[in-house]
């Protein structure tokens, strides 16, 4: 599964839970920018923890 952010190719490793919106599957980069917002919780993959450590 491909990160729902647009224009981007790489694989999803996280499930932003976002209040106000949807839920979506974000690669490790964007939730790393799009985590840092007041009232998202990043949630980890379970089969693409590793992609968080590069």
């Amino acid at each position: 599964m491909d990160c729902s952010e647009p224009d981007c190719d790489r694989p999803a490793a996280v499930e932003l839970h976002i209040p106000w919106a949807e839920n979506r599957l974000v690669c490790a980069p964007h939730a790393r920018v799009l985590g840092r917002r007041d009232g998202i919780v990043a949630d980890p993959l379970p089969d693409r923890a590793d992609e968080l450590l590069e």
